[in-house]
This record gives structure tokens, C-alpha cells and sequence, in this order.
């Protein structure tokens, strides 16, 4: 059924009379329903992608239901979004349980059904660890977010095999969803996801969206047509979505694409920003220039507002100016004239009692003056959000905006619907949060922002459309968690972001990620300097590998008795990178990982970063013999490089 998307004639599909979504009108089901409703579509050519617009229309009552559809030409790529509006005079009858995923899929008579998914960010070293979930006939698996926040617990992204083929499945919503699959007692599944609950009726002229679905179908056929160097795998296919993320989502400011970064901070050392000023933060920069580490941006992080000394109290989004008094925009100049671009958090979201916006306007949060939510719901709440950080970007010369959201919403948000309006408030938050950021990033087209929300608990595919993960998970600066971190987040997330502070080789090649943040107390000067400008420059020499294709070569583990290993490969340049960790309990001295996506006739260049000399090897031999590697220090880190000989 929905691969019929992926080809031309849209309109001949059967996703024109069984639409993959589903949803209960007055109690009676949409797969009835809609046979008898009106049906129209249109189509047009957008670039490399085509919309095709479905429009059905209660004859009775006049509501009005549209799937917009994207079909990618040149990726086996559909995503869809639903929209809900009462086009009539009158309240509509309750809509419910609304999936905006609902197929039913057939394997073959060989393979069985197996799901690969992923923990969240709960803030552990298990963050992103990878999982995998048999489906025998009469299995239930039932998935979802925790509290609100879409990766809070699990991430609202699948790869379901059978067979030698699958289907990658995205839940793009920045709320409360929740997945489901049901396997029959023969050869089929079907699949369902979509916000947990909805219960509403619409009033005259209202219209609602659903979550975004994408999926991406993967095969020996359909790769032949949409890609080279295909392995035949799962992990091959997670790096056409690797792709598919880097051409289509991953936000590109100014039009550019983006590239890994090293950014500075000192907030660690100066309990967050609390004790922040102008003067500590230009010293900081300015030993970071000293001893010749380039950053390309200058963190500031919570508590340079006023907070009366805590940084959770946040609410009132003015600059302090007790310790800034020439605003932040002093240090932004600063560092600008020295070629560094700068970072400043926020949590606007999250309203404590007491601040200017309990205070001043308690209507708008859902807690009122005690605090809790700022209800972005609200279009009056949002306008001035949007307006008055507007404004600090531009007056503080602001390059990244990085917000945070450290409160569960989902129990304000049902708290606040009736019992013939349940869902909606979240709705309207959802929609309102995802204006808010469009509007700045409109107003400020070079704007990047961070989805920071107690780390990565807000890495839905909607929200990475707009911002990036620069700090992925709050459990920091642990080289063994950060290692399990990158190993599962890389499956999905291209680019990611998190902290080293330890001036070890070990820390900083396992903290080493596309956005590193070098949080060392560069006051000390009795460092080991030549040691960080060294990895930094190694960083720089082979950063650029992270928006390859990603293979992780050893098994995944928290243990501290083995090793880890992944590989970043670029093969349209023929080049690419081993990061390999031997840890500090292995008995190990050496390990062989078998690489992949190489040429097995080509002859590649095989260097160890550390070292001066290089061997050549055969792709063959690389991906069948293996590369063996070796680490004497326990524990121990390398970076193996390796590039295709022209001859």
C-alpha cells in the first residue's frame, strides 16, 4: 500500500481509498465513514518532492479532513500530516482516537518481523542505547513518550525488518505520542501511532493538526533504485535515513549547511551563569586564545537574567544587569572580534512564582501565579514571547538560541482540557511552540537554535526539522556514557552535541562528538595545553566524517571490560574514520573490527592519527580480514583515518 507512494500515479494508489490513518466521528469508524464522504486531490511539484493533497468532507456535518502527503523523488521516502476543521455551523460530534498511522503490512513467507528502536533521554548512560523487539504472530508492542516531552523516555523513531526489507517509521510530535504494534496470528502486522489521547469536538471554523509520520521503505530493489553501495541490511538503511535527515532536516541556517563545531564554556565553573559577568567570561575567552585552542563559539548558559541567585528561577527574560551591565552584548562583541559567534540559553517555557511573568500576567500559565507552564496555546503568550526574545536576540547580538525545557507539560496540559476537549490544549501548545520558532527563525534566517529540554527529552523528527541536540543528554562529562550515547544516537541524529572536562586524551576522543563543548577551567595554566591543542586539531582534521554513513563495528555495552568501535564513512570521497575505545577494565591489548561501505578492489591509506607512519589495505581485506587495532593505555582511545589510492 504505501509503497504505491513511492512511485508515480499517485492518484491510482491505494492510499486514495484506504488512507494510512484512522480516527472515530460521532463513534462510528473513519474506515466506514469515509467511503461515503466527498474526495478530492491535488498534487503539485514542490522541487525534488511532491505534495499530493487528500481532502475528504463529511457530507452531513462539514468537517473537513486533509492528509498532506510528501513524496520524495529521490529518496523511498513519504511523510503526511493530518488536519482536522470544522467547516460547519455547529460543534462538531466528539472525534476521537485519531492515528495518524494506521497500516496494516504483509512479509513474505520467510523472515519474521523484528523492531529496532531506541531508549530516550532519561538522563543515564543507557541514554539512546539501542533495543530490539521480536514480533512473533500474537505480539503487542506498545511504545511512547513519558510526561510530555516526546524523548523523554523512548525515542519516536523505528526500523521494523522482516525479510530482507523494512520500513523506517518517524512520530514527528513534540508531546505525548504513543506506537503500537499488533501482530495477527499469520504473516501481518498492523502498526498505529499518533497523539495518546484525543477527545474533542471542534467548534465552528477550528482546525487542528496531527503528529507528522514519515516513513522510509528499504530493500534490495528499492535501494537499487535510490542509492549505490547498498549492503543489504538494517544498518545500511539507517544510513539512507542519515541522509535523508542531512538533505531534508536538519535545519540549514542562512541557507548553508551546517558543520560540527568546538564550542567553550565555562558555566560548570561558575555555578552555571549564577555567578557569571562580563569580566569572568572575556577572561575566559581570552585564555582560551592564549593557549591557541580555537572555539567557534562561546557558551553561556543559565543565570545570566535575573534569578535572585538560582538559576531555576526563571520568568523574568532580562539581562542582569547587577553583573552585565553593558547586557550581554559587550562579550558577544568581544568574542565576535575575535572570530568567535556565541551561544546563550533560555527556558521560556517553564515560569516560576515570583518572576515578572507570574507576576505580570498569570492568565498566561497554566499554574498562574504560582508558576508552571507558559501556555504557548495562547496566542496573546506567544506573540509576546515572540516578540521580547526577538528582541534580546537582536540587541544582545545573539548567534544561537539555545532553549531549554526542564518541566514535564503533559498533566498542565490535561488539566487544563474539559472532558469534551481532551487533547486539545496540548494541540494548541504543540502548534503554538512550533509557531514560536518558526517566527524567529524567520525574523532571524542565520538563527540556530538548541533543543535542549533536560538534555535530549525533546528530539522528535518536527522539532529536529527546526533545531538541533547540542547538549543530547544531561548525564555528562562520563566517557563510558558518552560513548554508549553516540554508538545508539548516531543511528538517527546526524549531528549531536555534548561536553568534555577532563584534559585526558581518553575524555576528550570519547566526549568527541559533531558539537563538542570544551568545558575546561582554562584559568589553570599549569595544563597540559600542547595535549588539548593537539586534539583539538585532530578533531578539526577529521570532524567533517561525522556526516557520513555511521556503522557501528563492535557490540553495544555499558560494561567496562571490553571495547567499543564505530566507523563514520564518506564513499562518494572514498575516506572515513574508526573511533575505537579500549576501556578501562579490558584485558584486551588489541581487537579486530570488520569496516564496511568500502571498495573491495580499492587500495586505501590506513593511518593511526597518533602515529607517523601508514599501511595500505584492500577494501576487501578491510571488510573481510578486518583492521586490527591496538591500545596500550588502560583505558585508551584511537582515531584510525583511511582514504581510497587514485591510481
Amino acid at each position: 500500500m504505501i509503497r504505491n507512494l513511492l512511485k508515480p500515479g499517485l492518484q491510482d494508489s491505494p492510499f486514495m481509498t484506504k488512507p494510512p490513518f484512522s480516527f472515530t466521528y460521532g463513534g462510528q469508524s473513519s474506515a466506514e465513514l469515509l467511503k461515503t464522504w466527498g474526495r478530492k486531490c491535488d498534487t503539485r511539484l514542490l522541487d525534488s518532492r511532491t505534495e499530493h493533497t487528500l481532502t475528504y468532507t463529511d457530507p452531513k456535518g462539514g468537517l473537513v479532513v486533509r492528509c498532506v502527503a510528501i513524496e520524495y523523488n529521490d529518496f523511498p521516502a513519504v511523510e503526511w500530516t493530518l488536519y482536522f476543521k470544522n467547516a460547519g455551523s455547529a460543534d462538531t460530534p466528539i472525534i476521537e482516537n485519531i492515528q495518524a498511522l494506521d497500516i496494516e503490512w504483509e512479509r513474505g513467507a520467510t523472515g519474521e518481523f523484528l523492531l529496532h528502536h531506541n531508549i530516550g533521554s532519561p538522563c543515564q548512560p543507557s541514554d539512546y542505547g539501542p533495543l530490539e523487539t521480536s514480533l512473533p504472530p500474537g505480539a503487542t508492542k506498545r511504545i511512547g513518550a513519558s510526561g510530555g516531552r516526546p524523548t523523554n523516555s523512548d525515542m519516536s523513531y523505528f526500523n521494523m525488518e522482516w525479510g530482507g526489507e523494512g520500513m523506517i517509521i518517524a512520530v514527528g510530535w513534540p508531546g505525548q505520542w504513543a506506537a503500537e504494534f499488533v501482530r495477527n496470528k499469520s504473516t501481518g502486522i498492523r502498526v498505529r501511532a499518533g497523539q495518546e489521547l484525543t477527545h474533542f469536538k471542534l467548534y465552528p471554523d477550528e482546525e487542528v493538526r496531527t503528529p507528522r509520520i514519515a516513513l522510509l521503505l528499504w530493500s534490495p530493489f528499492l535501494m537499487k533504485l535510490f542509492t549505490k553501495g547498498w549492503n543489504g541490511d538494517w544498518i545500511s538503511a539507517q544510513n539512507i535515513w542519515r541522509r535523508w535527515m542531512l538533505a531534508y532536516n536538519v535545519p540549514k541556517p542562512g541557507g548553508k549547511p551546517l558543520k560540527p563545531q568546538l564550542f567553550g564554556c565555562s558555566s560548570h565553573f561558575t555555578d552555571e551563569m549564577v555567578t557569571g559577568n562580563e569580566a569572568n567570561q572575556i577572561q575566559f575567552i581570552n585564555r582560551y586564545l592564549e593557549e591557541g585552542l580555537k572555539i567557534d563559539y562561546w557558551w553561556m548558559d543559565a543565570g545570566w537574567y535575573f534569578c535572585n541567585g538560582s538559576w531555576g528561577n526563571t520568568g523574568t527574560w532580562e539581562v542582569d544587569t547587577s553583573r552585565f551591565p553593558r547586557g550581554l552584548r559587550a562579550i558577544n562583541d568581544y568574542a565576535h572580534s575575535k572570530g568567535i559567534k556565541n551561544i546563550v540559553w533560555f527556558e521560556p517555557e517553564r515560569v516560576a512564582r515570583g518572576t515578572w511573568l507570574a507576576q505580570n500576567h498569570p492568565e498566561w500559565i497554566l499554574g498562574g501565579a504560582n508558576g508552571g507552564l507558559l501556555n504557548l496555546g495562547n496566542p496573546e503568550a506567544r506573540n509576546w514571547l515572540t516578540n521580547h526574545i526577538d528582541r534580546l536576540l537582536t540587541e544582545q547580538d545573539i548567534d544561537v538560541y539555545r532553549e531549554d525545557f526542564n518541566i514535564d507539560p503533559l498533566n498542565f496540559w490535561r488539566a487544563n482540557d474539559t472532558e469534551d476537549r481532551q487533547g486539545l490544549t496540548e494541540i494548541r501548545y504543540v502548534e503554538g511552540h512550533l509557531a514560536y520558532w518558526d517566527e524567529l527563525l524567520r525574523r532571524h534566517p542565520h538563527l540556530l537554535i538548541d533543543s535542549c529540554a533536560s538534555g535530549g527529552r525533546r528530539n522528535d523528527l518536527e522539532t529536529m526539522r527546526r533545531a538541533v541536540p547540542l547538549w543530547r543528554t544531561d548525564w555528562r562529562l562520563d566517557p563510558l556514557g558518552t560513548q554508549c550515547h553516540t554508538y545508539g544516537i548516531a543511528m538517527w541524529l546526524p549531528l549531536s552535541g555534548t561536553g568534555t572536562g577532563v584534559f585526558t586524551s581518553y575524555d576528550f576522543r570519547s566526549n568527541m562528538v559533531p558539537f563538542t563543548n570544551c568545558i575546561w577551567d582554562v584559568r589553570v595554566k599549569n595544563a597540559d595545553y600542547d595535549l588539548m591543542r593537539r586534539l583539538t586539531e585532530d578533531f578539526r582534521q577529521v570532524a567533517d566524517y561525522y556526516l557520513g554513513d555511521y556503522y557501528p563495528l563492535s557490540p553495544y555495552s555499558l560494561e567496562n571490560d571490553v571495547w567499543m568501535a564505530w566507523q563514520f564513512a564518506c564513499p562518494d570521497i572514498g575516506e572515513g574514520m574508526v573511533q575505537a575505545f579500549r576501556r578501562a577494565n579490558s584485558v584486551d591489548e588489541s581487537a579486530r573490527f570488520n569496516l564496511r561501505g568500502l571498495e573491495p578492489d580499492a587500495r586505501y591509506t590506513v593511518k593511526d592519527i597518533d602515529a607517523c607512519d601508514s599501511k595500505e589495505m584492500t577494501g576487501s581485506e578491510l571488510m573481510e580480514k578486518g583492521l586490527a587495532i591496538s591500545i596500550s593505555d588502560q583505558p585508551g582511545a584511537v582515531i584510525i583515518t583511511y582514504k581510497k589510492k587514485v591510481e
